[in-house]
């Protein structure tokens, strides 16, 4: 599985910078690391994906739509490696805090499924974007389905198959916020797509002329880091360089974490780093 840090444009350049305490930050999802689930079956599906030529050619092509076409921040690839990452990071705070998920588990299906759902949504979330940018989750359904039908027969047998098929395709349709998450892991998968809001994302189109709030906001935010906190509770330290950032934040972010299912299991605190007598925002907390 190829990281963040395989772009310039979308690495981490700046030293950590503790907005409120906490524990430990998780940045990328190790396979070889000691993880609070069964891993082995996820770090298989996670080969395969990385491996997977129809998969990556869906992900080159599903940016041109946003990007080229509407200059709107980055869907593509990196989009994609950042926000399974986020997504699995924050499944395994999540689960350090021994929050119970259910998506697998309502069907019958194993701890080790959990994550499997939750990576396999957010490889796929966004393929829609190949057919149009406006109610692209819709469009990700059937060709996401079909994938999976391919995907999911190297791993399951038959009913185990549909039962990880509906489950996927319930936390791809409701990463968007239409669509309120019956399950854990389809509240990740929709949190974790928001959490991708830092600058680089919005480096292409920003440098193309493209001056839209999701673009200029974007260009904002520093850095974004997922920490331990006490008990079950998973803090999300957002840095910003200027009051721009306030949008992706409160309208963006808190709009995919209302009716996500974890809205009492993240605290979610940002801050304006940039010093200026005359700075507007200085530190929100939702």
């Amino acid at each position: 599985m190829t990281d963040e840090t395989a772009d310039s444009s979308r690495a981490d350049a700046a030293e950590p910078l503790s907005i409120d305490g906490g524990g430990e930050e998780l940045r990328l999802y190790d396979p070889e690391g000691d993880h609070a689930f069964p891993d082995e079956r996820l770090n298989e599906v996670l080969e395969f994906i990385r491996n997977d030529e129809e998969i990556r050619v869906y992900l080159e092509a599903q940016n041109v739509n946003p990007v080229a076409r509407k200059q709107y921040n980055d869907h593509g690839t990196k989009h994609i490696e950042i926000v399974r990452n986020r997504a699995l990071c924050l499944y395994e705070l999540l689960k350090r805090g021994e929050v119970e998920f259910n998506g697998a588990s309502d069907q019958g299906l194993d701890e080790a499924d959990e994550a499997v759902i939750i990576a396999l949504a957010a490889t796929l979330h966004d393929i829609g974007h190949v057919v149009h940018r406006d109610d692209h989750p819709y469009y990700s359904i059937p060709l996401a389905a079909d994938m999976l039908d391919r995907i999911l027969a190297e791993f399951y047998d038959l009913e185990a198959r549909i039962r990880m098929k509906g489950e996927i395709l319930h936390a791809i349709i409701c990463h968007h916020t239409e669509e309120d998450p019956l399950t854990m892991e389809a509240g990740v998968v929709r949190v974790a797509d928001a959490l991708d809001m830092e600058r680089g994302r919005s480096r292409v189109p920003y440098e193309e002329g493209g001056r839209g709030i999701n673009t200029v906001s974007s260009q904002a935010i520093e850095r974004v880091r997922l920490r331990e906190h006490s008990g079950e509770t998973v803090l999300v330290e957002i840095e910003m360089t200027n009051a721009a950032g306030v949008f992706q934040v409160d309208n963006l972010l808190k709009a995919k974490v209302h009716d996500s299912g974890l809205e009492d299991l993240l605290r979610i605190v940002a801050i304006n780093a940039h010093s200026d007598e005359n700075q507007i925002v200085e530190r929100i907390e939702l």
